[in-house]
């Protein structure tokens, strides 16, 4: 079955209307752009309308698994599709290894989405988005942020290696000027 990417969009657009600036479907685009970045540099045989799918399903999965199975099923995707892309969306949100090269690439391209300084742009947004002060931006970025991205494939781990030094030397340097 071949893609029908703006029935997609026009699909898995209201999940996104809510949701903050780092999370809506420029998020989203920002997410594909780093997939196709991961698949030009490697030799994965993926299989790219089930990843793109769970790609846009991958911010709302979690809340309506239903609702998707039923609109896929709707597109006409068998059982085994809908389960595929399901589970390729899922395996993004998780923190085991995902199981399937798909989800890997998912995962990994949703650690990565923004390049190196992207971690701490998203943190401190996000935290004012909710309103936090910029310490209470810290204090979460300390708990849930600092050394907790990890990637999967070979050719992504270095660059998540880097990123993460850059979110430490980023908050160890804030946090020494501020207190």
């Amino acid at each position: 079955m071949k893609i029908n990417e703006q029935k997609v969009i026009e699909y898995a657009t209201p999940y996104y209307a809510d949701k903050d600036i780092m999370h809506n479907m420029w998020h989203i685009e920002l997410v594909k752009k780093k997939i196709d970045e991961i698949i030009a540099n490697s030799n994965y045989n993926v299989n790219y309308e089930y990843l793109i799918l769970a790609t846009y399903f991958h911010g709302f999965i979690y809340c309506d698994e239903e609702g998707i199975k039923s609109w896929l099923a709707e597109q006409g995707y068998n059982k085994n599709d809908i389960d595929s892309i399901v589970k390729i969306a899922w395996e993004s949100q998780r923190s085991e290894v995902p199981e399937t090269i798909e989800g890997k690439i998912l995962h990994d391209a949703h650690v990565l989405e923004g390049g190196r300084t992207y971690t701490v742009v998203k943190t401190l947004i996000t935290g004012s988005v909710r309103g936090q002060t910029l310490k209470e931006t810290l204090a979460f970025m300390k708990k849930n942020v600092l050394n907790t991205n990890k990637c999967y494939l070979p050719e992504t781990i270095p660059i998540c290696n880097e990123m993460n030094e850059y979110t430490n030397q980023f908050y160890d340097e804030i946090i020494k000027d501020i207190e």
